[in-house]
């Protein structure tokens, strides 16, 4: 049992080393990430694997962020057959408190949170327009005239799962690329073993405006950078929402635990700051997405 990411950056890593997890990070890594990020990685007491990049069948879809097509790349981590369970962790994530306890979930599930539908890259579905979210079902009722009610739909960013779904890339394969790409895949993919967990384990960020009555922050495990402009090694404060004093308070602490050289890798070999600050710089610029690339820096 392991967690995994797919990153360019040790973040992850030194998150779970914060919160004392018993179990390692692997890194799948694009075939362009620099040899001496493997490294860096190791030293910093990851395992670092080599994954070549998934695209999607060519069509027009129209995603609903540009470099959502590269998150393909994410199911590469069904091949990892010599481990049976892990846990699923995006580069932008950043783990608060323990969570070695959800490798105990029953087996024979997909676990993952609810995602939030009132973020802006939703802005195009029917759940955006009439403000309709599965976080408060009961605020704005799906109308009958649309007929049945979206089945419940999960955040692809956390995610507990065995590595046991072989024909999942094969089926993939035969699979029209959607708005959301990867997501999308998988919340068909799993619908019928699909489990909600609590939002303690991904907090989209949406929810701290959108449904703040569910969030209690001093209860938060594990909190998703993924709203514009809230990537902490970019944040501005210009971005709508990016004002408030909650955000503030969580791109702080991403800083605090990044640079806390007590949570350094006690075998590392590498340890001289700038180049793991050369990790984040590189992060920063693959958030620009080149279409013409034959193997992006991240899933």
């Amino acid at each position: 049992m392991v967690f995994l990411s797919i990153r360019v950056s040790n973040v992850t890593n030194v998150t779970l080393l914060s919160a004392q997890s018993l179990y390692p990070l692997v890194v799948a890594v694009l075939p362009d990430v620099p040899r001496d990020h493997h490294e860096i990685l190791r030293s910093q007491g990851c395992i670092v694997r080599e994954i070549e990049p998934v695209y999607p069948p060519e069509n027009h879809t129209h995603f609903a962020m540009a470099y959502y097509v590269i998150n393909y790349s994410k199911l590469r981590i069904w091949q990892f057959v010599e481990y049976e369970k892990m846990i699923y962790l995006d580069g932008n994530i950043q783990v608060f408190a323990n969570i070695d306890h959800l490798f105990e979930l029953e087996d024979g599930y997909f676990y993952a949170v609810m995602d939030c539908f009132c973020e802006k890259t939703w802005s195009s579905s029917p759940q955006y327009t009439i403000g309709y979210c599965q976080h408060c079902p009961d605020k704005v009722e799906w109308p009958v005239s649309m007929g049945s009610a979206p089945a419940l739909y999960f955040n692809a960013g956390m995610f507990v799962y065995l590595v046991t779904y072989r024909r999942l890339l094969d089926t993939f394969r035969a699979t029209a690329p959607t708005s959301f790409a990867e997501q999308d895949f998988l919340n068909v993919f799993f619908r019928e073993i699909y489990k909600p967990i609590p939002p303690v384990y991904n907090l989209v960020l949406a929810l701290l405006w959108g449904h703040p009555e569910n969030i209690d922050l001093g209860k938060v495990n594990v909190v998703h950078y993924c709203a514009a402009g809230s990537k902490p090694w970019r944040y501005t404060g210009k971005e709508d929402n990016m004002e408030r004093e909650d955000i503030k308070m969580l791109v702080k602490k991403w800083w605090e635990i990044y640079e806390d050289e007590s949570l350094d890798y006690k075998g590392s070999a590498i340890d001289e700051p700038t180049k793991l600050g050369s990790m984040i710089s590189k992060l920063n610029k693959d958030d620009v997405v080149d279409n013409e690339r034959k193997a992006p820096s991240a899933a």
